[in-house]
């Protein structure tokens, strides 16, 4: 089974803390080894603690039972160039 990163972005929980958020996608080879398998998404923090979705916008962190809320519009990384024609 291999994890790829897919993705990051900032949650807050009730307090106010952020939380950075990687998802992941996951990928099992079938038995036969021929046809393909549906990827599962999951998330963790930075910091490795596992995270569970409960909604598009909701998580729980599973170690303290804690839900963060994802921020609106955050991205984590660089974001990619844009060419504009001319």
């Amino acid at each position: 089974m291999a994890a790829v990163l897919v993705g990051q972005f900032h949650a807050r929980d009730a307090e106010g803390r952020v939380y950075s958020v990687h998802e992941f996608q996951e990928s099992t080879p079938s038995a036969d080894g021929l046809t393909g398998s549906v990827p599962v998404t999951t998330y963790k923090l930075a910091i490795g603690d596992r995270v569970k979705k409960l909604d598009d916008n909701q998580f729980l962190l599973v170690q303290s039972d804690v839900t963060i809320v994802r921020e609106p519009d955050t991205y984590v990384g660089k974001l990619p160039e844009t060419n504009v024609a001319s």
